[in-house]
């Protein structure tokens, strides 16, 4: 059994942490099977979205595999990995149960989160003496107030699927049995716009926090400028004028 399933329907990619024994915790074997299932996801033209969740029914993932951390040397393993913000293709985050440590870390990478309503979020480490190692003391305070992403990442505490939507940490809190229904129809929905269009959108939004305002802006002109030479855009326009359904085919 592999420790993280990847099935594509269509143009959706469901990428499955699948280890429910230990809560889908990201030991190595796991942080493997993710590095793959993000490369498959970038590499096939015929996936337009991605979405990510975890397998049984406690955890989306209870976080990094404390019996790794025995070892200083073995930290540093974790450091290069939960990327799908280098990926410009959009993942959905499918939250159910524990959602902790590098867990919510790995979500917090992706572009839309959604949670069940048992979903339980926090960033632990400083339980234990360390910090967060993938990247969400950055992430949090750019996605939720500044005062909020303190309060979780200096305390450590938990907070529930309602708290999580209140601050904007998630987008909807769904009943456990609708959930990946309605991550599925989230990225059909996106599918069903232009992907090329969808990608130029989400490397924008990624890569401005790191560009002055003007800067971002010329960026987001010469994206523009792309998009206005490729067939999709020409579909785009034509659907619209004809009014029917557009057939984007992401040239």
């Amino acid at each position: 059994m592999s420790s993280v399933e990847y099935k594509k329907k269509g143009k959706i990619a469901y990428i499955t942490i699948n280890s429910p024994e230990t809560m889908n915790a990201l030991g190595a074997e796991v942080r493997d099977g993710l590095g793959k299932s993000f490369i498959k996801v970038e590499e096939d033209n015929d996936v337009w979205v991605a979405v990510i969740t975890g397998a049984g029914e406690k955890a989306f993932s209870a976080g990094a595999n404390i019996k790794e951390f025995q070892s200083p040397s073995s930290i540093g393993a974790y450091q290069e990995w939960l990327r799908p913000d280098k990926i410009w293709k959009p993942f959905i985050a499918a939250i159910h149960g524990y959602c902790l440590g590098g867990g919510l870390e790995l979500a917090l990478t992706c572009d839309i989160r959604i949670a069940s309503e048992d979903a339980i979020f926090s960033l632990p480490e400083v339980n234990i003496g360390t910090m967060v190692g993938f990247g969400g003391a950055i992430r949090l305070p750019q996605l939720i107030p500044a005062a909020i992403a303190s309060e979780i990442l200096l305390t450590g505490n938990r907070i529930d699927a309602a708290e999580a939507y209140r601050i904007g940490l998630v987008s909807r809190v769904i009943p456990n049995t609708k959930l990946m229904s309605s991550a599925r129809e989230i990225a059909e929905t996106i599918i069903r716009r232009g992907p090329l269009a969808v990608r130029a959108t989400k490397e924008l939004m990624v890569t401005a926090k790191n560009m002055s305002f003007e800067a971002a802006l010329n960026r987001n002109r010469e994206l523009i400028t792309y998009l206005a030479t490729t067939e999709d855009y020409s579909e785009g326009v034509q659907a619209f004028l004809q009014k029917r359904t557009p057939h984007f085919k992401a040239q």
